[in-house]
């Protein structure tokens, strides 16, 4: 098993109220699939991420706490657990201009599209953003330069 050597940004947790809703959600409109499943005395979760991210391992994971386990984190039953709105995001880059247009069009063909396809500054590129079945906000983008900005700073 491959050991850990250096810290190292591993994932972003969200509360969700319906994980299966939530994971559709997700590997449905993002590029994101499962890793892991996991269910505890505190509820249930699972580990999402893109397809073979071995070099540097990043997840998403969603939590689905127990109702009195959730009160703990502020967490009502049956309330929406939003964590990332108005402008707190989730962000994907996209390699193709195209991509962005589709998501927002998958993610408009289910109610779920928050900002229409724009460009943007320099830095920011070609967005658009969806909202998850718990009203947080992920950004897809174009020409964001994230990947290359690092890649060429440390690849």
């Amino acid at each position: 098993m491959a050991q850990l050597t250096e810290p190292r940004w591993t994932h972003v947790a969200l509360p969700v109220t319906d994980l299966d809703a939530s994971i559709e959600f997700y590997t449905t409109v993002t590029p994101l699939v499962i890793v892991t499943r996991n269910v505890d005395d505190n509820g249930r979760g699972v580990w999402l991420s893109n397809a073979n991210q071995v070099d540097s391992p990043f997840v998403l994971v969603l939590a689905e706490f127990k109702p009195e386990i959730g009160k703990n984190f502020g967490i009502e039953p049956g309330q929406k657990a939003t964590t990332l709105a108005p402008f707190a995001h989730l962000g994907i880059e996209l390699p193709n201009r195209e991509d962005v247009d589709a998501v927002a069009e998958k993610a408009r063909a289910v109610g779920a599209l928050e900002w229409e396809p724009r460009d943007m500054a320099a830095h920011i590129g070609y967005i658009c953003a969806v909202k998850d079945p718990d009203g947080n906000t992920v950004e897809f983008s174009h020409n964001q330069k994230v990947f290359s900005t690092i890649t060429e700073l440390w690849g």
